[in-house]
């Protein structure tokens, strides 16, 4: 499953970031953001009209990332465990 995929307030944790054709410098742009393997990530919102994701990475740090870099990020819903 995607980030893209998650639905809003729901928890879940990266598995990987496939890049498919994109430079590696967007890897490390979402590195940096805090979008690693492991990390704890939730949906807060998706903004209409095909805008960005607001999400919350780890405990504390909220960003927004465009939908189609959250295609990229394939996550395991954490929500579906309960």
């Amino acid at each position: 499953m995607t980030l893209l995929e998650l639905k809003s307030g729901n928890l879940a944790v990266v598995k990987i970031i496939e890049l498919k054709s994109h430079k590696k410098e967007l890897g490390s742009r979402l590195a940096a953001m805090g979008i690693i393997p492991d990390k704890q990530i939730k949906i807060l919102r998706k903004a209409w009209f095909g805008g960005p994701l607001h999400i919350r990475v780890g405990s504390t740090t909220e960003i927004a990332i465009r939908r189609r870099e959250a295609e990229m990020v394939r996550v395991r819903c954490l929500d579906s465990l309960q």
